[in-house]
């Protein structure tokens, strides 16, 4: 059974064109690294997170899927409240950890804007089916066509990763390596099969580029699509819904005195 994960499609999200997505992350991205603050943050967060129940995900492809997004913004968080600029009271002061009333706040506004950032991103593309996106790519955003094949058979790929994995772990416990044994001995055999992986995937890799050369793909000519990529107006709708958004959260920031434009002293 293969372990890739397919996208999620059939939902309202899944029939949006891949670059009205890239767009509208595109646009909340811009407007929040425009500032820092928990505020802005919060409210692009919340906003998006009701918008998510379009995306067609299940609450267990959700936090499947966003898993590490939740965990990077838990640890950006709390390592920049113990190591953060300090200011106001100061709670904890012990060798090189201050925690401070000014690291918590930063502390929360990075955990808030790593989520409101990557939260977007992973949701709208898990709603993205790669061959659409390098279509796309190619007609809308006119990139090489050379260079959006070869991404796009580079995703194909990345998703045999895990199958090949397990398939080297089996052999490998075939031939009776277990994993008993210490640190020292697991950590060899952890490198011994990813330096297989990694000879694999290079295997594979030089196979597919001959192939896609040998059928036309590397030709300098202009390519014909199969499947044309359009912009409707639903995609519109959601470059406009995600300005909204940002002007929401920035407006929200400015009204509560916590929005800081980063670039006013560089």
């Amino acid at each position: 059974m293969s372990a890739t994960i397919q996208p999620v499609l059939g939902s309202a999200a899944s029939r949006l064109n891949p670059v009205s997505k890239m767009a509208a992350v595109a646009i909340q991205t811009v407007a929040l690294l425009t500032s820092i603050d928990p505020v802005s943050a919060a409210i692009a967060l919340a906003l998006n997170l009701v918008l998510f129940a379009w995306a067609g995900l299940t609450w267990t492809q959700f936090w499947k899927r966003t898993f590490a997004v939740w965990t990077a913004a838990l640890l950006a968080g709390v390592t920049t409240a113990l190591y953060g600029r300090v200011s106001g009271t100061v709670h904890l002061d012990f060798w090189f950890v201050t925690v401070s009333d000014g690291s918590i706040t930063l502390g929360i506004a990075t955990a808030l804007r790593v989520l409101a950032i990557g939260l977007p991103g992973i949701v709208l593309f898990a709603t993205t089916d790669p061959t659409d996106l390098a279509d796309g790519m190619a007609q809308i955003l006119k990139l090489p066509a050379r260079f959006v094949l070869g991404g796009l058979a580079g995703i194909r790929l990345v998703g045999l990763f895990l199958d090949d994995w397990h398939q080297l772990s089996l052999a490998r416990r075939a031939r009776g390596v277990a994993d008993a044994g210490g640190f020292v001995e697991r950590l060899k055999r952890f490198l011994g099969q990813a330096f297989a992986l990694f000879v694999v995937s290079i295997r594979r890799g030089s196979k597919l580029a001959t192939a896609m050369e040998a059928k036309g793909f590397g030709a300098p000519t202009p390519r014909t699509w199969a499947r044309p990529s359009v912009l409707r107006p639903a995609d519109l709708w959601l470059i406009v819904t995600a300005l909204a958004v940002a002007v929401a959260s920035i407006g929200g920031a400015v009204a509560a005195g916590t929005w800081v434009f980063l670039l006013r002293n560089s």
